[in-house]
């Protein structure tokens, strides 16, 4: 229930707004500028007629306008009218308003300006004051006439003298009394003419008698109008100005097939000059032009002889003349075009005639080709065959048709000379005659001809025998079994021809035969094959692959027909590169390509290629004209089981030659190998030497601390430093078979040596051998103290008694020679380190040692329980068992220095 009041008051608030914006839109309204479309002159009148668009929109639409026009002269400037013009708008733009006002004064005296404004009645009070348009010019002004142009006055016939000439500008003068008159005088004769023509033709036109005796004609134009006047002269002698006119009634009269006369009539008097005539001939574009020079005469006709024309030929004339010199002045127009046919006349010639003879030699078959237009001379009606046998006579036996071109004759066994002549209207042609023997020939070659685009070049070699010419013949084809027949023939001297012909095509293969006409027949020269344009093979070659292997491809194809060639075959291009089937593997390899430039070559072996590898093929034929389509293959070659066995053997080779060698090498250096890589380290548990009771009180009454090896040892080196306070007398015991070792390499020059014989108990007392061993020696025992390899870290400043008892060093035996200790006894502290100076002394028992060794002197073989000899088991070892305690401190030195020099050399055997 109340949307009805709300909508009510919406609409009624819309309506208000709408008012007013009118009521605004209406006081604020201001006209457009008028715009002139319009303004013309009646001069007769006066009168100038004004029009322009109304410029109003819808929303003034039956409202009322002032329009305010004034007009002004130009001389002077000034405004001579300002007149109102009231209507009713439209509203619409394109609204056209007339109105015209009437000058007081001929427009023509001065030249008017129009210019307008509006006033809109759309309010009751409006202070806005419309704009004038801009001011528009009368837009044809009347002038006085021009001076004439392009005066010129010549005659036709001799009977007048016609004079014309152009007006000029426009004067914009249009009434009849206010046009311009022209009349033309001639001044020695005092005559006039008026022109009484139509109003400003392109050319005015006026003519004047020709006056007996008088060949100078001095003629003034005038032209004259209300505002003014003006003329132009031109002074003539009348022979020189003669343009006859144009002949007509032109006339072809045949005479022969060559020869007609034609003629035409010319009107005048034209007795005082002569004439030049031109006769134009046009037969099939060909134009030629004969002139004739006539005597004048008085309205006459003129006839002249038309020579040298081709028989039953469709000639176009046409005639134009002219006073001939010395009066020319110019041509007449040409005359209208008369067609003609001349008569016909017997052929100029015989036919091409060309003979086939067949496989059995019983009859032959003669062609001829039909004469061109130009030689025919008319209408072929039939052709008259005629033979005989040499020097007989001759019998016309056969007619032929026009249309047909060949017959075919029986010969019997015999041959005939053959004879052929055309026939029409006017008669026979002259015969062409042809033998029908033919000369036996050698195998002739068979060439290649040279394609010109539109024919075939073809050269063959003069022969002295042929008396006739030579005659080239080919034939195009017409079905599958059926071929054309065509020939040409050329004089005895000449051996080039260019055999052209519309019908040949491009890219097919013509056969062409070279013959040479002698007197007994004629006889084949050679073959020829060409094109007239060669083009690229129709077709791919049938290609298959042969045979492969693990680097080679065999593939085979066939020759193409020679239809599908396009040309003479030139070879084959054979494209091939790696690729997966289906596409080709092209980074990284290029395509290789083949020109196999033998046609005839039928098969081709790539090789030098990767076993188990897909290969990509593609052949194609190629001609002068192109390449032709090419046919692709997908191989993949044979996996490569020698290269296979190859490459397992050779690495196996290698690795049994290297094991070879590697394993002479190391029997050659076993010895030096095992010392190097794998010394010899004695074992603690096998020695005798570290078997301690149990306790002082148990086991034997005579404990084996240190036991020999079974074995005799060599001499036993003890290398120690010197000590500045400290030195042992060197005591040496040799075996009896001792001999002397060869140096071990120690500088004896920079190290003292101090050598402790290896001895039994008795002191300085030879080891004897067992009894059971005669050939051994006694034995010395050289010790190497190990401060020789580590260099002793002596300090000079501390208590010499220190480093004396630590230098020295490893000493198994008990037993020191007493005067090695005399100097000890000396020192303060002799008695506190005699014992330090003595060695090393495993044993508390030392009467109880014992070797170990069967064959040592205090072995328990020799019956000797208190001899003593020290640690048997470090004879061989070149280290102490237990280092001295500045050993122990000192850094270790790990003995790497072996060199690659000693695998080339052997070591003696210990």
């Amino acid at each position: 229930m109340w949307r009805g009041p709300s909508l009510c008051c919406l609409l009624a608030a819309a309506h208000l707004y709408f008012l007013s914006s009118v009521h605004s839109q209406v006081t604020a309204y201001v006209p457009l500028t008028p715009h002139i479309r319009n303004l013309t002159a009646n001069f007769s009148t006066r009168t100038l007629h004004l029009e322009w668009n109304e410029d109003t929109s819808p929303l003034t639409s039956g409202r009322n306008a002032t329009w305010e026009i004034r007009i002004l002269y130009k001389d002077p400037m000034e405004t001579v009218a300002v007149e109102t013009y009231h209507s009713q708008l439209t509203g619409k733009r394109d609204n056209i308003l007339h109105w015209s006002w009437t000058s007081a004064i001929p427009l023509e005296c001065t030249s008017h300006y129009v210019q307008i404004r509006s006033y809109h009645h759309l309010a009751e009070d409006s202070s806005m004051t419309p704009s004038w348009s801009e001011w528009s010019p009368l837009a044809k002004i009347p002038d006085p006439p021009d001076t004439p142009q392009n005066l010129n006055c010549e005659t036709s016939n001799l009977k007048e003298i016609t004079c014309e000439w152009k007006g000029g500008r426009q004067t914009n003068l249009y009434s009849p009394e206010r046009r311009t008159n022209y009349s033309l005088f001639e001044s020695i004769s005092g005559k006039n003419v008026t022109y009484n023509g139509k109003e400003n033709p392109e050319y005015y036109h006026c003519n004047f008698p020709v006056l007996d005796n008088q060949r100078i004609y001095n003629f003034t134009v005038r032209g004259s109008n209300p505002l003014g006047q003006s003329e132009s002269s031109i002074s003539i002698d009348i022979n020189n100005r003669v343009c006859p006119q144009t002949p007509t009634a032109l006339t072809v009269i045949n005479g022969s097939a060559t020869r007609l006369t034609l003629s035409w009539s010319l009107s005048g008097n034209l007795t005082a000059i002569m004439l030049q005539c031109l006769v134009r001939i046009n037969s099939s574009g060909a134009v030629r032009d004969l002139d004739f020079l006539l005597k004048g005469t008085e309205n006459s006709n003129y006839s002249v002889p038309v020579e040298k024309l081709r028989p039953y030929t469709k000639y176009a004339f046409q005639v134009r003349c002219s006073a001939a010199e010395p009066f020319f002045w110019k041509w007449s127009k040409w005359s209208e075009t008369k067609h003609h046919t001349t008569l016909e006349a017997p052929p100029a010639r015989g036919p091409d005639v060309w003979r086939e003879r067949s496989p059995h030699g019983d009859t032959v078959k003669v062609f001829w080709k039909p004469l061109p237009d130009s030689e025919a001379n008319g209408v072929i009606q039939n052709y008259e065959v005629c033979w005989s046998e040499p020097d007989k006579v001759l019998v016309c036996n056969a007619t032929v048709p026009a249309d047909q071109n060949g017959t075919t004759i029986t010969l019997g066994g015999k041959d005939y000379v053959v004879h052929v002549m055309a026939k029409n209207k006017a008669g026979s042609s002259p015969s062409s005659q042809i033998k029908s023997a033919e000369v036996l020939t050698g195998n002739p070659t068979t060439e290649e001809g040279f394609a010109t685009g539109d024919g075939v070049s073809i050269d063959w070699r003069p022969d002295s025998e042929a008396t006739c010419g030579y005659t080239v013949k080919w034939c195009y084809p017409n079905g599958p079994e059926h071929c054309v027949v065509d020939w040409e023939t050329f004089p005895s001297n000449v051996t080039h021809a260019d055999i052209k012909s519309a019908l040949f095509q491009p890219g097919l293969r013509y056969n062409f035969s070279v013959l040479a006409c002698k007197d007994n027949g004629y006889q084949l020269m050679k073959y020829v094959n060409g094109y007239s344009k060669e083009l690229s093979p129709r077709t791919e070659p049938k290609v298959v692959v042969d045979h492969t292997t693990s680097d080679s491809i065999l593939i085979r194809w066939e020759l193409l027909p020679v239809s599908d060639c396009g040309g003479f075959l030139r070879g084959y291009l054979l494209q091939f590169a790696k690729g997966e089937e289906g596409r080709i593997q092209s980074k990284g390899f290029e395509t290789e390509l083949f020109n196999i430039s033998e046609p005839k070559q039928t098969k081709l072996k790539i090789s030098n290629l990767q076993g188990k590898t897909s290969y990509h093929l593609n052949l194609s034929a190629y001609t002068a004209g192109g390449i032709g389509p090419g046919r692709s293959l997908y191989v993949v070659t044979k996996e490569n089981s020698v290269g296979l066995i190859i490459a397992i053997i050779i690495p196996v080779a290698i690795v049994v030659v290297l094991a070879l060698v590697t394993t002479i090498l190391c029997y050659r250096k076993r010895e030096w190998i095992k010392e190097t890589f794998y010394p010899d380290i004695p074992n603690p548990m096998n020695c005798k030497a570290l078997e301690f009771q149990k306790g002082p009180c148990e086991g034997k009454a005579n404990p084996k601390t240190l036991e020999m090896n079974p074995c005799t040892p060599n001499n036993i080196e003890v290398v120690e430093t010197q000590s500045p306070c400290l030195k042992i007398e060197d005591t040496a015991i040799t075996s009896p078979v001792a001999e002397d070792l060869p140096e071990d390499g120690f500088d004896s020059e920079t190290e003292s040596h101090i050598v402790v014989s290896y001895c039994p108990p008795i002191i300085e007392e030879e080891i004897s051998n067992p009894p059971g061993d005669e050939s051994m020696g006694s034995s010395q025992v050289v010790y190497i103290d190990i401060q020789t390899m580590y260099p002793p870290q002596v300090k000079l400043k501390e208590g010499a008694g220190a480093d004396c008892a630590a230098a020295a060093g490893y000493k198994p035996q008990m037993q020191l020679p007493v005067n090695s200790l005399i100097k000890m006894e000396d020192t303060p502290y002799a008695e506190e380190y005699t014992d330090k100076a003595a060695g090393y002394r495993p044993q508390g028992n030392p009467p109880a040692w014992n070797t170990g060794c069967p064959d040592s002197p205090g072995s328990t073989e020799s019956n000797n329980e208190n001899a003593s000899f020290g640690s048997p088991c470090s004879i061989n070892s070149r280290q102490f068992l237990i280092p001295s305690k500045e050993d122990e401190d000192s850094p270790k030195v790990i003995n790497t220095g072996w060199s690659f020099t000693n695998f080339f050399h052997n070591k003696p055997n210990d």
